[in-house]
């Protein structure tokens, strides 16, 4: 189990480069394998669940070549296996979506159910009834999902609830379908248009309505070539080091990003005191003086995404007066704040009094339980204490570097595995702006 020994303290000051979104990349692997000629990628970060992706493409026939340290060239002349592997398919929710290009291919998919952090169940049932539609069927057997087609077909589904990743595993399932495809109430966020640029250069037919940005028509086509993409910048990597900075009264300037994907985020530091600055692909971030309290609920996009709460938990600790976040995507996505109140955060959970929880939620009610809960109150500021921690999911360990670089004092972070999960030299980086960090890597 690797480890940072964290001493917290000290004002980040500097400038930090943007990796390649995780969201993204990933994604963007399995998209290659929808054609039998060869595609490269470009601004791929080096982060685990990449990696993870990489070895189930090459199990089912992808050849990977490294081209830089940031680029790949992906092959996949031809699928030698539908199957995706137990070992590496549990460990990450990617396995559901490499769905579709073993469907267009082969017509046949198994997969074992998918697993990834622990922020509650990720339901499927949304991409089953599209894929209904689609003549595909669908068959559970013991812990593997199997599904078949002889012919997929283009279909119209709405959405219930927008799903960021349903919505692009049918896209890329649609795209060498039969006839048209269209989505309504599809997902929004920037990752998806990446997505949909880099499958339009491949030879695919997708638009999104100019006036209904919310549908999305997708004509088939009978094959797609292999092509060039730059994927696009991290939106939790910058909110990760502007937190980073405001936390610990820094002033960071943040490069090779698109502003505009984190145009909420920047909007809400703002309304709390801090100066941004943006420029035409990089922002500066600045802490001037102290941060006012906030109220903010979490909402696909163009909301305040889901997967920036926990850590900008950190600058609601030491913002002044009583904030809130309601947490609306999903059910249990607070297990972050067991760590703060370890360091001295002064929090309340609660359940907000909604009329109609069923619209307001993006969770199926189902999936929900009597013993979550969807909001936390937090006091500021706060002193944060130091503290060891043994870390299991992404976002929280993230929040815990955050807290210990913050905090005054001596920090343990243990299994941070998981951050590796999202994040490229996480440590290094945050080094290279003035934070203490001692990297034990087992």
């Amino acid at each position: 189990m690797s480890r940072y020994i964290i001493n917290g303290g000290k004002p980040l000051q500097g400038e930090v480069s943007i990796r390649g979104a995780k969201n993204a990349s990933y994604k963007q692997i399995i998209a290659t394998l929808l054609s039998s000629q060869p595609s490269h990628l470009h601004n791929v970060p080096q982060i685990s669940d990449v990696k993870i992706t990489q070895s189930i493409a090459k199990s089912l026939g992808s050849v990977i070549e490294h081209t830089g340290k940031h680029s790949l060239k992906i092959h996949t002349p031809n699928i030698n296996n539908s199957v995706v592997p137990h070992g590496t398919g549990e460990k990450s929710r990617t396995s559901f979506i490499f769905s579709s290009p073993l469907l267009c291919r082969t017509g046949t998919a198994t997969f074992p159910i998918p697993g990834g952090d622990k922020l509650g169940a990720r339901p499927l049932d949304r991409l089953f009834d599209c894929y209904q539609k689609m003549n595909i069927t669908t068959r559970e057997v013991d812990d593997l999902i199997i599904f078949n087609t002889d012919g997929i077909k283009g279909a119209h589904y709405t959405f219930p609830k927008p799903s960021h990743t349903v919505t692009e595993t049918v896209l890329m399932t649609a795209v060498l379908a039969s006839g048209e495809t269209i989505l309504d109430n599809a997902a929004l966020e920037p990752e998806i248009d990446d997505l949909i640029d880099m499958l339009n250069k491949m030879g695919a037919k997708i638009i999104r309505e100019p006036n209904n940005p919310k549908r999305i028509i997708v004509q088939g086509v009978k094959e797609l070539s292999g092509t060039k993409h730059d994927i696009i910048c991290d939106r939790n990597e910058i909110i990760t080091f502007a937190c980073a900075a405001l936390a610990t009264k820094g002033n960071i300037s943040i490069l090779k990003i698109k502003p505009q994907v984190v145009e909420t985020f920047l909007k809400t530091i703002e309304t709390m005191g801090a100066k941004v600055t943006r420029g035409e692909d990089e922002i500066s971030v600045a802490w001037i003086k102290p941060l006012k309290s906030i109220d903010i609920e979490t909402e696909p996009e163009p909301g305040f995404m889901t997967d920036w709460q926990a850590i900008f938990s950190i600058l609601l600790t030491q913002a002044v007066g009583s904030s809130t976040i309601i947490e609306r995507v999903y059910p249990s996505r607070f297990q972050h704040i067991a760590n703060l109140q370890k360091m001295g955060a002064k929090v309340q959970f609660f359940n907000p009094k909604i009329e109609d929880p069923q619209n307001y939620y993006h969770f199926n009610p189902e999936n929900d339980n009597p013993s979550y809960f969807h909001g936390v109150k937090i006091y500021g500021p706060t002193k944060l204490n130091p503290a060891n921690f043994t870390i299991n999911d992404l976002r929280a360990g993230a929040c815990v570097t955050l807290a210990a670089i913050t905090a005054k004092g001596k920090s343990i972070v243990d299994g941070v595995e998981y951050i590796e999960r999202g994040y490229e030299s996480l440590a290094e980086r945050l080094c290279s702006l003035g934070a203490d960090i001692k990297y034990i890597k087992t």
